[in-house]
């Protein structure tokens, strides 16, 4: 029997320059990031490399004489993952010069998203964002090929002195303005299920929102009952899932899970990624989840709080969730630093109960106490009254049923007016 040959992951060094202007702290927590980054596309991490620096260098990113350290150090590696944006002309002299494939941070983060996004709107994202990124980098290509990219006009191909660079540039627009043609029509689709969502009085709506990998997915689960994909790795969910609380409450609670944020998020990907956040916008109430584990959660904290604001989320009330407490934290010192927030682990029912708890009382604030009257001769509307409605109380009589009840006004108020059709 043949034995299963499975294909050697890719070795990686990770790789960047640490301007004056940035601490050792930050530095490092960045690079780390990078692993992980790498370790969710699959790379095996070989080696660090870096290099404090003024300013990078204009030519290949690192300066002369470590660019030939780093030549030496890539001979065990498949590529160079660099742990900045840089330009197409810096990429492709670092690549010369050290003798392997050379990724930028961006380009890892494209490879991510562009592995995992599920949904048809998240891959028409993600299309974008890649396309916007590659046309520069075809330009710099061009200039390799020198002059013999230029071709002669032909019918339905290119035209007169229309090189071959120019053509796929003009296919790459044409091709992000049909992506974004389709995403508008997607849109005014999610526009229209939102607004029937808002139609039906009881029903409430959460996001989760936080720092990629900081237990989101994990947390949608143990909240929803649902199934929903959990993973230890950055970005492992791309595509926004709406679930109902469970056990269900009144009012009915949606909870929405998210993409995770980033630091330094490529601006495509922000920019095209704003439509999976609209679940936050729309949202009445924000979980925002931490990794309280992460040495630098605080670092996660600000970038969280800065995307929020880019989107116009920084006034939707939010509640506070230290996840991974199990991991380690200090959960006593945690929760003297952060005395309204939820410290907890989504692995422990008791803390994913008080959680729960602490969502239903948010929305049940604002409900009120009522009495309603129900004939025998209406007795269809029974379940739509416990359905929608926190029965508190129910007494018989000879013309039939009354509860005390506890709703939201515009529930009670509706409820009222079926049942006085009914009388």
């Amino acid at each position: 029997m043949m034995k299963e040959t499975r294909e050697k992951p890719k070795r990686a060094v990770v790789a960047a320059v640490q301007l004056s202007s940035v601490s050792d702290l930050e530095f490092e927590a960045s690079l780390t990031e990078l692993s992980q980054l790498a370790k969710t596309l699959g790379f095996e991490v070989v080696g660090r490399f870096t290099q404090k620096r003024a300013q990078f260098d204009q030519t290949a990113y690192f300066g002369t004489g470590k660019r030939e350290e780093l030549r030496s150090l890539a001979e065990d590696a498949d590529l160079i993952l660099v742990d900045h944006e840089i330009s197409p002309s810096q990429a492709r002299n670092l690549e010369k010069e050290v003798g392997c494939e050379v990724m930028d941070r961006t380009m890892v983060i494209l490879e991510i998203f562009h592995r995992h996004a599920r949904s048809r709107a998240a891959r028409a994202q993600v299309e974008i964002a890649r396309l916007g990124y590659m046309a520069p980098r075809m330009r710099e290509a061009a200039k390799l090929a020198g002059p013999q990219g230029r071709g002669r006009s032909g019918v339905g191909g290119r035209g007169a002195s229309e090189s071959r660079t120019e053509l796929d540039r003009r296919k790459i627009r044409d091709r992000i303005a049909e992506l974004e043609r389709e995403l508008a029509a997607m849109g005014a689709e999610r526009k229209t299920q939102r607004a029937r969502r808002q139609e039906r009085p009881g029903l409430a709506r959460v996001a989760l929102v936080g720092y990629t990998n900081a237990g989101k997915s994990t947390l949608m689960r143990a909240l929803t009952g649902s199934e929903v994909l959990v993973a230890n790795k950055l970005f492992a969910t791309l595509d926004t899932t709406v679930r109902a609380l469970h056990p269900e409450s009144v009012p009915r609670v949606l909870v929405s899970d998210t993409v995770g944020f980033i630091k330094n998020l490529p601006h495509g990907l922000v920019a095209s990624f704003k439509s999976t956040l609209d679940e936050a916008l729309e949202a009445s109430l924000l979980l925002h989840v931490v990794d309280a584990s992460d040495p630098g959660f605080e670092r996660q904290l600000a970038v969280t709080e800065d995307v929020l604001k880019e989107i116009g989320a920084k006034d939707v009330p939010r509640l506070l969730v230290l996840n991974k407490i199990d991991h380690g934290g200090g959960e006593a010192s945690l929760r003297a630093l952060y005395p309204a927030a939820i410290v907890m682990s989504a692995r422990r029912e008791g803390d994913v109960a008080t959680l729960r708890d602490a969502i239903v009382a948010f929305f049940q604030r604002d409900l009120v106490e009522a009495e309603l009257f129900l004939p025998w001769t209406a007795q269809q509307l029974r379940g739509e009254i416990f359905a929608s409605c926190q029965v508190l109380e129910e007494r018989a009589g000879n013309e039939g049923a009354s509860f005390r009840v506890c709703g939201e006004p515009e529930v009670v108020t509706r409820l009222r007016e079926q049942l006085g059709r009914k009388s």
